[in-house]
């Protein structure tokens, strides 16, 4: 009786373990999550903030040069308390992402054997990577360009300028006993850098922002912004359907993929970042002003590749600035990671 009893203890610990134990993807997920949410709540605090001095404005309790100076210490605050946030999130991605390759991470295939004594009782799920729905750690990065009535602009900005993405998409399979068609969707964020040439730097000058002369020698010059997107893409996958015995098997990401759709959002961070040397220091100046990027952005993006690995294009339909005579809009080109 004691023995039974150690093993029904034992299998019931085993159990937990295995119910409890995160996948690399759901990890993800939850880090994305998070940081849907922190932009979310410092936005809505914000939002709350401009509220109240807006309303001591009307009260006449300040003048209009005292609440703009407050709303603006306000938005200083919440972009402040978004990177923080945002960083130890990412911190934790970077982390999660070394687990993985050490192998410290479950994998999202599962399946494990219990045994009473002589008996065997097996409990899996097979075949879990050949659901319907199945979900995707996403990865791209590349180069930026800004397209200005209709041409690109290679003399104004060093070749570095680049970007960045990292998500979590769902893949599911539009077609019952087809493969082809998959719709695929997800949360990702978009890091984009626009680096400036020959000594130039961007000002906001009179609600515009334009390029001027740093006046001094500058080792770096980079604008970054960051948005927050919902990207949705109709992929067709080529890769071939497998039968086993009575059963049909749907794997996807093992050949040729294409993928065309697009995104929408809203920018999460604007800041811009100066190098350079006064009197044989060196400096690095960060301005978190307004530069006047879209407080929302949407475009159209596209991806064809094999396997987990593909050449990647997105463009900004929405101008980067806002308020500017002539629209300046993002292209970027690059390479992409799906990560089963």
């Amino acid at each position: 009786m004691k023995t039974v009893t150690f093993y029904v203890v034992a299998v019931l610990c085993l159990l937990a373990t295995k119910l409890n134990a995160q996948t690399f993807n759901e990890k993800v997920e939850e880090i994305s999550k998070n940081i849907e949410n922190i932009t979310k709540q410092e936005k809505d605090s914000l939002k709350v903030e401009v509220d109240k001095v807006n309303n001591m404005l009307i009260n006449n309790e300040i003048t209009q040069e005292e609440a703009n100076k407050r709303k603006q210490e306000f938005a200083d605050k919440r972009a402040n308390n978004i990177e923080t946030r945002i960083a130890a999130e990412e911190e934790k991605l970077s982390q999660l992402v070394k687990d993985k390759v050490d192998g410290k991470i479950e994998d999202d295939k599962k399946e494990f054997t219990i045994k009473f004594g002589n008996k065997k009782d097996t409990a899996a799920v097979k075949d879990y990577a050949y659901r319907r729905t199945t979900s995707q750690f996403v990865f791209a990065l590349g180069v930026n360009r800004l397209v200005t009535d209709g041409e690109i602009d290679n003399d104004g900005y060093k070749w570095r300028s680049d970007f960045y993405e990292w998500g979590i998409s769902w893949n599911t399979r539009l077609l019952k006993t087809n493969n082809l068609l998959h719709l695929k969707y997800g949360l990702s964020l978009q890091y984009n850098n626009l680096r400036p040439d020959n000594n130039m730097m961007f000002d906001n000058v009179d609600g515009k922002t334009i390029l001027v002369d740093a006046g001094r020698e500058l080792d770096v010059a980079r604008l970054r912004y960051v948005n927050l997107v919902i990207p949705a893409h109709l992929e067709f996958d080529f890769t071939k359907k497998r039968v086993t015995g009575d059963k049909m098997y749907f794997p996807s990401h093992k050949s040729f993929r294409l993928g065309i759709g697009g995104y929408t959002g809203f920018n999460v961070k604007e800041k811009q970042i100066l190098k350079y040397k006064d009197d044989g220091n060196k400096v690095k100046h960060k301005e978190k002003g307004d530069f006047n990027v879209s407080d929302f952005v949407y475009g159209v993006s596209a991806y064809v590749g094999y396997g987990e690995f593909s050449l990647y294009a997105k463009y900004d339909l929405q101008p980067v600035f806002a308020n500017n005579e002539i629209d300046q809009n993002n292209l970027s080109l690059g390479i992409r990671f799906d990560f089963n």
